[in-house]
Formats: C-alpha cells, structure tokens, sequence
C-alpha cells in the first residue's frame, strides 16, 4: 500500500509538471522585462578570467539547451531567483547552466539508484520495494538542491575574497586622493592596479558608468547590488556624499578600509576558533572510542560470567 501511494504521488507529480511546462502563460509586462534583465545577466562578463569558449560536448550542450528552455520558463512565469542569480554573478555563471545541471543530476539520480536497486536484486539481495523507492525520492531531491548548496559556499568565499580587495582598493584612492587627483580620476587609476578579477570588474563597472553617463559611484552601487556584496553599496553611499570634495573623503575612505580590514581578521579568528573547538571535540570523541574499546573485554566477561 505504501508503494502504491508513493508511485501514485510520484506520477500525479510528474503529470502536474509536465502540464505546468507545456501550458504556456500569456506572459505579462514585468514578466517579459524579467526575461529580457535574465538574459541581459546571463551574458558572461568581458572581465570573465575564464578561459575562450571550447566546442560544447554532448552533456554541456543537453546541459545548456535544457537549462535555457528552463530558464525562459521561469521567467515567462516570473519566477526571479534573486538569491541564486546574486550567487552566480559573482561567480561569472550562466543561470542556464546551473538550472540544467540541477535538473540532469536530479533525472541521474532517478535513475542510478533503481538501478542499483535492481542488480542487488539480481545478486541475490532482499532490499524490499519500499526502501529503494523512498530512497531514490530522497535522492533525487538531493542531487537537485546539491548545487545550489556548493553554489552558495563557493560563492560566500569568493564574496570574502572580494571584501579583501575592497580594501585594498579604498587605500589605492585615498592615496590617488592625496596625490591631488580627484575622486573620478582616483577611482579609475586604483581600479587599474593589478589584474585580480575583483579589480577587473570594479574597472568594468567605472567604465560602463563612464559610457553610460552616470557617476563612478552608481556604477560602483550597480555593482553592488548586482554581486550581493553590501560593502560597495556602503562604498558608493559614502562617495555620493562626498561628491567631489577629494580632500574630505581621503580620511573617511582610510577609516572604512582600516575597519574593514579589522572586520576581516576577527571573522578569520572566530573561524580558527570554530575549527579549534572541532577538533576538541573530534578528540574527545577518539578518547571515549578508545576507553570504550579497552573496557569492552573487562565487561563482557564479567556479564558472561
């Protein structure tokens, strides 16, 4: 019976999908800009330090076609994905490509696992229907949230990375600023040092502000929001107050990056901390196994006895 539920459930699931992806909504106004922005942030960065585009294997080219099908659907539906979209910015990632590699490690893991199932039946194995099938539901769900979760740690420790050239770039003004540039030129002249990515796309967002015909610092706050990285929306606040009053701002930026920098080093102490009191506790853990197998025999015998 509960087999029976499961494969009921299972195919009712698969049959409402099945109509959501093929019924077509008329799609209203903010919908079709959605879609439009979506593609406008698909579009890999000029600043990418990715290697030129190979030949498309079968896999990335079933991976991309199934994934932009996806895509348009989510945005014809007005479906955003702001968390996942601001991760994968700062990563210089397709959506595409994260939707259709969700949905094949998910369709592989629907099929990997009865196979399994399968072949230990085949060798002799009693695993039962109702494990294999609720199994296989478990993993499925899993392999199709896997990447947003390994999407968000990589994206979490390049947003550090990022804050750590901010502040690098906040002292390369101040001292542009108190060489009697002012803040345009300084802005510009810092983010020209060096080739790190972080600098490269500080340097991107200037110069599309410059083409553009906005001010340095809200193509610095675009940058901002677009990446998920508070720190140059504060940045691009402070600027704009500051206007072009050079002199004013060397000091404050100076503070800012000498907190900011503060604010680095007692998030890696706490995560030393963290990892010190994970090992404590992996210790401690070995010594109790340790006791444990040294007293075993003592106390199986005297309750055999």
């Amino acid at each position: 019976m509960t087999l029976i539920m499961l494969a009921g459930a299972a195919a009712g699931l698969g049959l409402f999908l099945l109509v959501k992806v093929f019924v077509q909504p008329k799609p209203g106004v903010a919908a079709t800009l959605a879609r439009l922005d979506a593609g406008r942030r698909g579009v890999a960065s000029p600043t990418s330090s990715t290697a030129p585009d190979a030949p498309l294997g079968g896999i990335d080219r079933a991976r991309l076609s199934l994934g932009s099908r996806l895509e348009a659907e989510a945005a014809a539906r007005g479906w955003k994905f702001e968390k996942i979209r601001l991760d994968l910015a700062i990563m210089n990632r397709p959506f595409s490509v994260h939707l259709g590699t969700k949905v094949l490690l998910a369709f592989g893991a629907l099929v990997w696992l009865p196979l399994m199932a399968g072949l230990l039946r085949l060798i002799g194995s009693n695993v039962g229907t109702t494990a294999p099938a609720v199994l296989t539901l478990a993993g499925a769900a899993l392999a199709f949230f896997l990447p947003d979760l390994a999407l968000r740690r990589e994206a979490e420790a390049r947003r550090r990375d990022f804050r750590h050239v901010v502040g690098s770039f906040l002292d390369l003004v101040a001292m542009n600023l108190a060489g009697g540039r002012g803040l345009p030129e300084a802005l510009m002249a810092a983010s020209s040092v060096g080739d790190h990515w972080a600098m490269a796309r500080i340097r991107q967002a200037l110069s599309n502000a410059r083409v553009v015909g906005i001010t340095p610092w809200e193509g610095v706050s675009r940058l901002g929001r677009e990446l998920g990285v508070e720190e140059l929306r504060d940045l691009a606040s402070a600027l704009a107050l500051a206007g072009d009053e050079g002199a004013k701002i060397r000091h404050s930026l100076m503070a800012r990056a000498e907190s900011m920098r503060r604010k680095e080093m007692s998030d890696v102490e706490g995560q030393a901390g963290e990892r010190s009191q994970s090992m404590l506790v992996a210790q401690l853990l070995i010594c109790a196994a340790f006791l444990l197998f040294l007293a075993y025999p003592a106390t199986s015998q005297i309750l055999n006895s």
